[in-house]
């Protein structure tokens, strides 16, 4: 699904670049957002393998989103290419860098550009004539026109470039910033291998949310490389009802750190024969709201459940027989509830 969803979109944008006039190819951009998997290899637009994953967390009130400096390094404010190599007989050079917006500085690394040809084979596709994966490349390309696509993460821009018999560089405007995300329970961390995070762009606050994920299952601590945008992230603790919503702005050039607050506690049951007994082993489980929802189901001896604040009840069967407990779980008070085999 996320690389037929991709395709429509890479082929979309080649569309929309193709009808621009040379003249007026050179001054605009036009983005799409790619789905977590990359699409055919084949397509024109095929994003990168490896490429950066991005993560979101949800902000304090009011807490600014920190400059943006990738891993490995910061960004340099002087523009690549002030003179340009010499190119062969026959070729012109292009150079070519991205920036974070217009007035950005450029950026330092984490970029895959694709040069293709502007006139598609007979078979319809057009064809690769070069790429890159360094920060500001030259290419030495025939006079003609292309289609230059350069991918950051998940925010990507292509333009349509017209070569002549002089070398010139040409810039590339990224709408492009980073998110990282955490939870915590009561000012306490969460463990990263208990939590994930679904990406969905738009808002949820203001009832305009995108019904499938832009990115599905992002770690706590990960940084992702998002489009400029607001971005609706749901936060999982554990696998059960633990779900915390939260809106985040991601902006040109910026790592936004959020921090997603639960309500949860973790809870372990067991049955047992008498108080502090031995857990029988081989008992099926069932968790249910005071309305009778199944929230979670399990078989073992102690099975372990992440549930939001709340009135619940276990339900234990063992041999036939059914046995319960009816139990409150509060914010980050952690607890072993026995159920006795009466």
């Amino acid at each position: 699904m996320w690389r037929r969803q991709a395709t429509r979109r890479a082929a979309a944008l080649l569309a929309a670049v193709l009808l621009l006039s040379p003249a007026g190819a050179a001054a605009q951009s036009m983005q799409f957002l790619g789905g977590q998997s990359a699409p055919s290899a084949a397509g024109p637009f095929a994003p990168p393998p490896g490429a950066p994953r991005p993560v979101l967390q949800a902000p304090g009130p009011g807490a600014p989103a920190a400059p943006f400096a990738p891993p490995g390094g910061g960004s340099s404010a002087r523009e690549p290419h002030a003179v340009l190599p010499a190119a062969p007989a026959g070729k012109s050079a292009l150079g070519l860098y991205a920036r974070f917006g217009t007035e950005g500085a450029p950026v330092p690394r984490g970029l895959i550009w694709r040069v293709f040809a502007d006139q598609p084979e007979s078979s319809g596709a057009f064809p690769l004539v070069a790429e890159s994966s360094e920060a500001s490349p030259v290419f030495f390309l025939t006079p003609g026109g292309y289609i230059v696509h350069v991918a950051f993460g998940f925010a990507t821009t292509a333009q349509r470039v017209q070569v002549g018999p002089v070398s010139r560089r040409q810039a590339f405007d990224m709408p492009a910033g980073a998110l990282r995300l955490a939870a915590d329970v009561n000012d306490k961390p969460i463990p990263a291998q208990k939590l994930t995070f679904d990406i969905f762009e738009g808002s949820f606050l203001q009832g305009r949310t995108s019904s499938q994920p832009y990115y599905r299952g992002a770690s706590a601590g990960e940084v992702v490389l998002l489009p400029e945008g607001t971005y609706h992230v749901v936060s999982t603790y554990g696998d059960a009802n633990a779900v915390v919503r939260a809106d985040v702005n991601v902006q040109p050039g910026k790592l936004t750190d959020a921090t997603v607050h639960h309500r949860a506690a973790q809870i372990v049951l067991k049955l047992v024969k008498v108080p502090a007994g031995e857990a029988l082993a081989d008992t099926q489980w069932t968790v249910i709201t005071p309305g009778g929802d199944t929230i979670k189901e399990s078989i073992g001896a102690f099975p372990t459940f992440v549930l939001g604040e709340g009135d619940y009840t276990a339900i234990a069967r063992k041999d036939g027989k059914n046995y319960n407990r009816d139990f409150k779980v509060e914010a980050g008070k952690d607890q072993e509830l026995e159920v006795l085999l009466r």
